[in-house]
């Protein structure tokens, strides 16, 4: 497929006009061919990665990545990270491009968190207000909030997660944001979610989500490993014939108790 027309049709779902601020996206690395038929997917581009990619027989065009490969400008990065800078020498040699879609696919549409709201069968499904890029929704039926965890747990396929139960004892609103979005918690919460679900919140702001008398399911940030599939399911609407392969190398942290 000709990579305008490819780029073209993602840039209609996720345009780098809505990104975060100060968010690093596109290519990373390399240059893009003036075709592009084989495309690898994963959450994050790495020297795991590479390895992998040395081992195949049919070299993809393209690695897409969510988190940025390089985040912040290409040399200080790679000056002051000598993996990285390896990493980075031994894909160029290769000759593949590595690009990165985050923000913007965060908040588009059938992005991330559309892809997330969806796994918990969360219906009427819309952004929050005052945070485009959240989700919230409504479940079919109300749940007792530890029947809930364990629920969003395994819609989210994950073998643990940590409550914060501040608030209501039923739950039925839920709003979501993946990756590490405990600051917009407030939001959720004014918006009238029982729940707010996101990941890397720190001690101090689970002190803030008791004192305020809500609720908060921390769960890993590996979550995004939705990413893969649901960028899959994308790249085929556009082109059938595309060869989208995946890499999932994410490890979510042992849980020790």
């Amino acid at each position: 497929m000709e990579k305008i027309k490819l780029f073209r049709e993602l840039a209609k779902r996720f345009p780098k006009s809505i990104k975060s601020r100060g968010d690093r996206i596109g290519l990373m690395t390399g240059k893009l061919p003036d075709n592009i038929n084989h495309i690898l997917l994963c959450l994050d581009f790495d020297g795991f990665v590479l390895e992998m990619v040395k081992k195949m027989d049919k070299k993809p065009d393209l690695i897409l990545t969510h988190h940025p490969f390089i985040y912040g400008p290409r040399m200080t990065v790679l000056n002051h990270n000598e993996t990285k800078r390896r990493v980075c020498e031994a894909i160029d040699k290769l000759g593949i491009p590595v690009y990165s879609m985050h923000t913007n696919f965060d908040t588009g549409r059938d992005g991330m968190n559309d892809a997330l709201a969806e796994a918990l069968n969360l219906k009427n499904v819309r952004s929050l207000e005052k945070c485009r890029m959240a989700r919230g929704g409504e479940l079919e039926k109300a749940m007792e909030i530890h029947e809930f965890a364990f629920y969003a747990n395994k819609c989210l396929n994950l073998e643990y997660s940590h409550l914060i139960h501040g608030g209501k004892n039923e739950i039925k609103t839920v709003a979501i944001v993946g990756g590490g979005g405990s600051r917009e918690f407030r939001i959720a919460m004014d918006e009238g979610y029982d729940i707010f679900i996101s990941g890397d919140i720190p001690h101090h702001a689970r002190r803030d989500v008791l004192s305020e008398h809500y609720n908060f399911l921390d769960v890993s940030h590996e979550i995004e490993r939705i990413f893969m599939p649901q960028m899959k399911k994308i790249l085929h609407e556009i082109d059938s014939t595309l060869k989208v392969e995946i890499i999932d190398h994410e490890v979510i942290p042992e849980l020790i108790k």
